[in-house]
């Protein structure tokens, strides 16, 4: 079975590449983050033609989260227990669903933007709840996926330097992430996917990429059971090139 996990940035903007991306690579299922759109405007007639269910969760032109199946969807929830909402304005941030036996989660964890903005207190807040949700799926194969907006290590920014006064490398947002690692979870791609240089995400702004001043921020985080089923796993670095790309690059992983 092959999972993937998606930051596509739009996906009525790159449904074109989300299909050849999906043909290519055999994949199964597939969750997507920020689609930017209600579930009803989602172009998903091409996708359903090619065996997927969807799964989606959009309230308007922000966020949003889906998952593409081919194996069955069953289970699917919108939102975890006791999720934050911003402002008392709900937000699609997380959806899940039980794909070929796998429970799998779609998750955008908030950016924060800054250190003393209050989307930084949200995002904390929203780690916290998904962490008290996610210790209740331990047992079972579980795979927490999408964009974690954390650059875990100094090795996931091109620059630490750079970064020293932002956020995603703070160190709460570092300890909200490690949390899940000792519950139990595995970050399962890393072992794959060694080195400094295995980046994610680039910005659009001043050829990031064509200068690899990239960031590793979307991960697949796996129970103990699903960890130990994990056989491969890359970056699909080629999708973030071209026109049109998405800023953030496909995570595919291999489970036997």
């Amino acid at each position: 079975m092959r999972i993937a996990t998606w930051n596509v940035n739009s996906l009525r903007s790159r449904i074109d590449r989300v299909e050849r991306f999906l043909e290519r690579h055999d994949v199964d299922v597939l969750a997507l983050q920020e689609t930017k759109a209600r579930e009803d405007q989602l172009p998903l007639m091409g996708l359903q033609s090619m065996g997927y269910e969807v799964a989606a969760a959009g309230y308007n032109q922000w966020n949003g989260v889906a998952i593409l199946s081919r194996v069955g969807i069953a289970e699917v929830q919108t939102g975890f227990a006791a999720m934050p909402d911003f402002n008392d304005v709900a937000e699609a941030r997380a959806i899940g669903a039980v794909c070929g036996g796998v429970r799998i989660w779609s998750l955008y964890v908030p950016n924060g933007r800054k250190v003393d903005d209050p989307h930084y207190a949200y995002k904390l807040a929203w780690l916290a709840r998904l962490r008290a949700a996610a210790s209740g799926w331990l047992d079972e194969d579980t795979a927490l996926v999408g964009d974690w907006n954390i650059a875990p290590q100094d090795d996931d920014v091109f620059d630490i330097a750079q970064f020293k006064t932002s956020t995603h490398v703070t160190a709460p947002e570092r300890a909200a992430f490690s949390g899940f690692l000792q519950d139990g979870y595995a970050d399962v791609v890393r072992p794959h996917t060694p080195g400094p240089d295995v980046y994610t995400y680039w910005d659009y702004y001043r050829q990031r990429f064509e200068r690899n001043r990239g960031m590793r921020i979307d991960f697949v985080l796996g129970s103990p059971s699903l960890a130990a089923r994990v056989s491969h796993a890359f970056v699909d670095r080629d999708e973030r090139a071209g026109v049109g790309a998405s800023d953030h690059a496909p995570v595919v992983v291999d489970l036997t």
